[in-house]
């Protein structure tokens, strides 16, 4: 779109339905100003598109009382149901482009995100004395669990002298009384690591483990590469260990990952590499230990500033993976869907 800077799906949230055949994903729509960094200007607001086609064409929506409308912020009324067919929630917190708010919001949808409830606050998660004087940066990624509970991975940054505001960490939240009251989990890395820990992307596998991917960075060295992580969870998220090191990242701060699972049990995970310019892509067949050779999506962007990945299967068995990129011919940033065949 002439003289917009559109991006990061990541930040915003995939929701689909109908076995992938209806998608839904939100980006952030900017005015495009040319600047060091990101080209987007204060305009920064939060936008969705949608796909009723399985990824191959969409349309655009801009829902009201969404992510950005200053909707008054209101405690969670609780009775949400979550295992509704039609459900969507959607996080907004801090620390991103679009939303500030350190205390963390959310809204919820029954209609497939065509219309909006809330915000509403995490009732409770705040005072948890794990969060004291923290900060939340949680994008959305969640887990329904019941028809009336949720596991919301979320996370929390408190300002270090040292580190500033780059290490924050993953942690575990959930409701078990239809968002009357969310509780604190536990991290899903400890604070003795010294590495940021973001973003995550989780899924269950066939054997019923959690396989989180997280967005890993040295904030004690910017000239490290950066990279991403799997953890793994065998008691439904309350612990989680090590699992591999899936891929790196490049400089410029890296990139999310996006994590899928497949109707065969394979899992897929797409991420961009800032340094080589790449969009990229493996598979483990064995629950995330060990990963396939990195596969290029799409290469030769005309800036670093790209990938932020969601991806799902869709109705046809396709990968839908949606990042942003701006290329020569495009050189403000959109929003693309790479379909993948045969993988």
């Amino acid at each position: 779109e002439k003289d917009r800077f559109l991006g990061w799906p990541a930040n915003n949230g995939l929701w689909h339905w109908d076995n992938g055949r209806e998608i839904l994903v939100g980006f952030t729509n900017g005015n495009f100003e040319e600047q060091s960094g990101h080209n987007i200007g204060k305009e920064q607001l939060s936008s969705l598109a949608r796909s009723k086609d399985g990824g191959h064409t969409w349309v655009r929506e801009d829902p009201e009382n969404f992510v950005g409308d200053d909707g008054e912020i209101k405690p969670s009324p609780g009775n949400i149901r979550f295992g509704h067919p039609d459900f969507a929630l959607r996080v907004a917190a801090t620390g991103y482009h679009g939303t500030k708010d350190r205390l963390g919001r959310f809204f919820i949808s029954y209609d497939r995100g065509k219309n909006w409830e809330g915000p509403y606050r995490f009732n409770n998660l705040n005072e948890d004395a794990n969060l004291e004087g923290m900060a939340l940066t949680s994008r959305t990624n969640y887990r329904i669990t019941g028809e009336n509970s949720i596991q919301v991975f979320m996370s929390a940054r408190r300002r270090d002298i040292e580190f500033g505001s780059r290490l924050d960490k993953t942690f575990v939240a959930e409701s078990i009384d239809g968002g009357k009251s969310f509780h604190f989990v536990g991290w899903a890395v400890p604070w003795t690591d010294q590495f940021r820990a973001v973003m995550p992307s989780v899924v269950q596998t066939q054997n019923g483990d959690l396989v989180m991917a997280l967005r890993r960075r040295n904030p004690r060295n910017n000239e490290q590469t950066c990279w991403i992580d799997a953890f793994f969870s065998k008691d439904d998220g309350n612990s989680w260990s090590f699992l591999s090191r899936i891929g790196d990242t490049g400089l410029n701060n890296g990139n999310p990952p996006g994590l899928a699972i497949l109707k065969d049990g394979r899992l897929v995970c797409a991420y961009a590499n800032r340094s080589l310019n790449q969009f990229l892509m493996r598979s483990s067949m064995d629950g995330g230990s060990t990963w396939s050779k990195e596969i290029i999506i799409r290469d030769n962007p005309y800036t670093y500033d790209m990938g932020y990945p969601q991806l799902l299967q869709n109705n046809r068995d396709e990968l839908v993976i949606l990042y942003y990129i701006a290329t020569e011919q495009r050189q403000q940033s959109y929003i693309e869907a790479a379909i993948v065949s045969n993988y």
